[in-house]
């Protein structure tokens, strides 16, 4: 990614969380205006086709990581899974994407018993190496190899997550670090939206 994307995409969640202040009461860095968040077609962990518009009508969190991942990964992953615990009755209209920036190594199957450990209705995507650098690039999220570690490699990639709108309307970013306590209060906005 070049440096000018990267200073774009930092100046617009600077503006975005600026606005979250004045515009809503989400916690997220808002989207303003909010537009469509960008639709795709990967192999789901779930044995069908995964496509974000699959989802309309529920409000999505969209995660971008690795099942080989040792910390970010796993407790962005804990926390969005007790995010859907806050909500109670209304988790079921809130579903969790998890797409992997990891192609080499995360197969649909491996995927799924991943995601099951953290809740069996998150569904993630894989594919080729060209199909998630093209949604990689619709999100802005960066992914390189870090140095050899035993046993394989280790990645570093972009780490928040994007919230979606029942209506498929692209509407915050939630950086790494936040609670779900957090996630759980800007779900529920998005929820009664």
């Amino acid at each position: 990614m070049t440096r000018a994307l990267i200073a774009l995409l930092t100046l617009v969640f600077c503006s975005a969380t600026i606005s979250a202040a004045g515009d809503t009461n989400l916690i997220a860095g808002v989207f303003s205006p909010a537009r469509l968040a960008p639709d795709f077609s990967l192999r789901g962990s779930d044995g069908s086709e995964l496509t974000l518009s699959r989802y309309r009508g529920k409000v999505v969190a969209l995660a971008f990581g690795y099942t080989s991942c040792t910390a970010v990964c796993p407790i962005t992953l804990g926390v969005l899974a007790a995010a859907r615990r806050k909500l109670d009755t209304a988790a079921d209209q809130v579903q969790i994407i998890y797409v992997t920036v990891d192609p080499e190594r995360d197969n649909a199957e491996r995927m799924r018993k991943f995601l099951q450990g953290f809740d069996t209705s998150f569904v993630g995507g894989t594919g080729t190496e060209q199909q998630l650098s093209a949604v990689r690039a619709d999100y802005g999220i960066t992914v390189s190899k870090k140095i050899p570690i035993p046993g394989g490699y280790a990645l570093n990639h972009s780490s928040y997550i994007y919230l979606i709108d029942r209506n498929g309307g692209l509407r915050a970013l939630m950086p790494y670090g936040h609670s779900a306590d957090d996630f759980a209060h800007d779900m529920r906005i998005l929820l009664n939206d």
